[in-house]
């Protein structure tokens, strides 16, 4: 069953019962409402599976993605025991930051998507500043 934005945000204001993929829909959009990415401070939008962390530099503007890192990428996998943990998050982070020097960008906007800055995100989060990133 599909609703539309208006139905959802009052279904969510009445504190009614959504399902957790409506829900989650829900919360990203309205989040992407306040954050936009510009090739002067491009969107850093974090992907979070069981497994893996995905973490993707974007210029909404031009609709490109300027700079991608994961716990897939080869580097990263060779130094990490698990892929699921902060730790696997952090290098991912500094990973991304290193990448995004390169190419002269140095001030992001964080886009946490429907996650909590909490654990894995707040990992991958402190390793791009560690790595150099302004947030």
């Amino acid at each position: 069953m599909k609703f539309s934005k208006q139905v959802l945000i009052k279904l969510k204001n009445k504190n009614k019962k959504l399902k957790p993929r409506q829900y989650k829909k829900l919360k990203r959009e309205t989040l992407r409402r306040r954050i936009k990415g510009t090739l002067d401070r491009p969107r850093l939008s974090v992907y979070r599976s069981n497994e893996h962390i995905y973490a993707q530099i974007i210029d909404d503007n031009n609709a490109k993605t300027l700079v991608a890192c994961s716990t897939l990428d080869r580097s990263i996998k060779l130094n990490i025991s698990t892929s699921g943990n902060c730790e696997a998050s952090k290098l991912t982070g500094e990973k991304l930051a290193e990448l995004s020097l390169k190419k002269n960008i140095k001030k992001i906007v964080f886009d946490r998507g429907p996650y909590l800055y909490h654990g894995r995100i707040k990992a991958l989060a402190e390793g791009a500043r560690s790595g150099g990133l302004e947030f």
